[in-house]
């Protein structure tokens, strides 16, 4: 077996961690050349029998001594051992790339178990080359940055999840502002990573996450998608969720042949009483005696029992709330009543949702003439005491 005169390793790409050299059949008289980023080190018996920075080196006694213990190699002269090389790759890759599958989280904003999922970059160096080597290596005859993700890929998808929760939990951070809050989940979760990879000898050198955002591959998610879009929807038209199931019905009502007295019942009740044009074209038609005698039956309450209180819906979440709130008992949004229908209306909210009233009138100088109340210049009748401004 012919002795080995010169031992290095070029890199075909940053992405290799370690190299073992394909040979063991050294000398005392064999060049070891280590490029930069790189570092050698020697096993033999399973040990460690030396350890080289960046050079040239000569594999005698003089560099290492140990060999005259371990294989009885005198000072001087070109002696045979059997030693494997291993190159270990210390530049910096920042190009492994990370995903977990989705996790359930209750969310702040939409007070539902919403699927989330997480996905971002990370780069990792090699800090100490004999645990690294040691601990992760092992036997194989190279350790690339795919083996490492793979090897790792169930502790570190575990370990995301877990910190990315308690972070935003501990927080109450929902899925609207999750985005404006990456940066600082990043650092938080790059403190665990640190600790996780120093065991192995490795060092973090950067960690970032590029996203969290709702599972559109669930189908929860994909509900919980559309009843967004939905909502969104509807806030820029300028009408509630009731409203629109108000919509919903008329339609069942046209497609499957309803009378049309149901149908405008529907339409004015339904949200777009008070000035909606829609609601008045449709009328109901006369009821009869008996149907007027049952109708008043019906709606007369028992005696001694309780009225009911009226409920409206909440601007914000959509569920129905007493007219004696202060706030709304499920999302906490203040109760902003429109002074005419009591309507719920949002804080910034120009006109009622429901009924249209002028909520908050633009500066002006011009006021009703009768009652001294701001008018905005383009109302008929005034908003406070209904006097005809022109």
């Amino acid at each position: 077996m012919a002795i080995i005169d010169v031992v290095s390793w070029t890199p075909e790409s940053n992405d290799i961690y370690a190299w073992k050299f394909p040979h063991q059949n050294l000398s005392t008289y064999t060049q070891l050349i280590v490029n930069e980023s790189q570092e050698a080190i020697l096993f033999s018996k399973g040990k460690i029998i030396g350890k080289f920075g960046p050079g040239k080196h000569t594999l005698n006694t003089e560099n290492l001594p140990i060999l005259r213990n371990l294989f009885g190699i005198p000072f001087g002269g070109k002696n045979p051992f059997f030693a494997e090389v291993w190159f270990v790759n210390k530049v910096m890759p920042l190009t492994i790339d990370w995903k977990t599958s989705s996790f359930r989280y209750n969310d702040p904003d939409y007070h539902t178990m919403v699927p989330l999922y997480a996905e971002g970059r990370y780069g990792l160096r090699v800090d100490n080359a004999e645990v690294f080597l040691v601990k992760l290596v092992g036997t194989l005859k190279s350790y690339t940055a795919n083996d490492l993700t793979n090897h790792f890929i169930g502790a570190l998808e575990a370990k995301t999840k877990s910190v990315i929760l308690s972070y935003i939990q501990n927080n109450k951070i929902g899925i609207q502002t999750i985005s404006g809050a990456l940066d600082d989940i990043s650092n938080f979760l790059r403190v665990s990573m640190e600790e996780f990879w120093e065991q192995f000898g490795m060092e973090l050198t950067g960690f970032f996450i590029t996203t969290i955002d709702i599972a559109q591959d669930t189908e929860d998610g994909k509900q919980i998608l559309q009843a967004i879009s939905q909502k969104s929807a509807q806030s820029i038209a300028g009408y509630t969720w009731q409203q629109d199931q108000s919509f919903n019905v008329a339609k069942e009502a046209l497609t499957k042949g309803g009378d049309v007295g149901l149908l405008g019942a529907v339409l004015i009740t339904g949200g777009i009483s008070g000035g909606s044009q829609m609601g008045q074209m449709i009328m109901t038609p006369e009821p009869t005696a008996a149907e007027k005698a049952e109708s008043q039956k019906r709606t007369e309450p028992e005696t001694g029992a309780k009225p009911k209180v009226k409920e409206v819906f909440c601007s914000n979440c959509s569920r129905k709330i007493p007219v004696t709130s202060k706030y709304c008992p499920y999302c906490g949004d203040p109760y902003l009543a429109c002074p005419r229908c009591g309507a719920d209306n949002a804080e910034n909210a120009k006109r009622c949702v429901a009924c249209g009233m002028v909520l908050k009138p633009e500066t002006t100088d011009q006021v009703c003439s009768r009652c001294g109340a701001p008018w905005n210049g383009t109302d008929k009748f005034c908003s406070s005491c209904g006097y005809k401004l022109r």
